[in-house]
């Protein structure tokens, strides 16, 4: 009876496991970088709507009591805003429609650990809308 050779059995077992470990490490950094990222971006666009939606137009809130939004105000202050943070243009979108302003940021984070697997990066976006106070709190 013949004896099989299993020198190398436990290797080929440990450098598997140990791929398939740096994967799942790399899911949850990476992972949590881009929520975190993604929580980021929210953030940046809720502010600059706010900022857009501070743009009154105060010529129509003395002469006819009536808040409203001025377009081109709204727009800058949306835009500097965002601008201020470090995005560039197409990285965001500005529409000021009526009494609403709504704002759309988005951004691509790049992975730590997930490269080693041919994913360099993520796609983050986020929406948000804002319009001015009319009546009392």
């Amino acid at each position: 009876m013949r004896r099989r050779d299993e020198r190398g059995a436990a290797t080929i077992f440990v450098i598997g496991m140990a791929i398939v470990l740096l994967v799942a490490a790399g899911l949850v950094i990476d992972g949590g970088l881009a929520i975190n990222a993604r929580m980021k971006v929210a953030d940046d666009a809720e502010q600059a709507a706010r900022a857009g939606a501070d743009a009154i137009d105060l010529d129509a809130l003395r002469n006819t009591g009536e808040v409203a939004i001025e377009p081109g105000l709204a727009q800058s202050a949306a835009t500097d805003y965002l601008s201020d943070l470090g995005y560039g243009t197409g990285q965001y979108d500005v529409t000021v429609a009526g009494n609403s302003v709504d704002v759309t940021v988005r951004d691509r984070v790049a992975t730590a650990l997930l490269e080693l697997v041919n994913i360099s990066n993520f796609d983050v976006q986020a929406f948000a809308t804002a319009s001015p106070l009319t009546g009392p709190n």
